[in-house]
C-alpha cells in the first residue's frame, strides 16, 4: 500500500512546516512537549542527528526529507499488518500514528487491527495522548483526528 492523499493531509496537519523565518526559510525547533527539548525537529516532523539548534531548510528541503521519510514509515506499517484487510483510510491513520510515535509494531492498535477488531484498535489511538508522561492537548486532538480517518469518518 502506499500512503493516500488524506494521510499526507494529516500527517503535515499536526506536523506543520513550522518556525517559518522572514527570509521564509524553516528553522529547527526542540520538541514541546519534552523536558529535554529532544528531539530537535525541522519541516514536516523531521528529526534526526542532522537536525538541531541552527539547523535551517528551505521548503524544497523540508518537502525532499518529508517524501524520503514517509516511505521508511508506509513499509514499516506495511510489514506489522501484513496481509490484514486494511482499507486506505485505516493505512493512512495508521501512518500517521506511527510517523509521530515510531511504534507501529508494538502498539496494541497494530494486535487488534491485524485480529480484525477494528473498533478496539479505533479506541487504542486515544490511549497515545502523552509526552515525557504528560498528556498533550494536541496529541489528544492529533489521535482524535487519526481515529475518524481510520474509521472512515473523514
Amino acid at each position: 500500500m502506499k500512503l493516500g492523499p488524506k494521510g499526507k493531509a494529516l500527517i503535515q496537519k499536526w506536523e506543520g512546516c513550522a518556525k517559518k523565518r522572514a527570509d521564509g526559510r524553516f528553522a529547527a525547533y526542540p520538541d514541546p512537549g519534552s523536558a529535554d527539548g529532544k528531539p530537535w525537529t525541522i519541516g514536516w516532523g523531521s528529526t534526526g542527528p542532522d537536525i538541531g539548534p541552527g539547523t535551517v531548510w528551505t521548503q524544497a528541503q523540508c518537502d525532499a526529507r518529508f517524501a524520503r521519510d514517509i516511505q521508511r514509515y508506509v513499509d514499516d506499517v506495511a510489514r506489522a499488518i501484513g496481509t490484514a484487510p486494511t482499507s486506505q483510510d485505516q493505512f493512512d491513520a495508521m501512518v500517521s500514528f506511527h510517523y509521530n510515535t515510531g511504534r507501529i509494531g508494538a502498539a496494541t492498535l497494530t494486535r487488534k487491527h491485524r485480529a480484525g477488531d477494528h473498533a478496539g484498535a479505533a479506541a487504542e489511538f486515544g490511549k497515545w495522548i502523552y509526552n515525557a508522561g504528560k498528556p498533550m492537548n494536541g496529541l489528544k486532538s492529533r489521535r482524535a483526528d487519526e481515529a475518524r480517518l481510520y474509521r472512515g469518518e473523514a
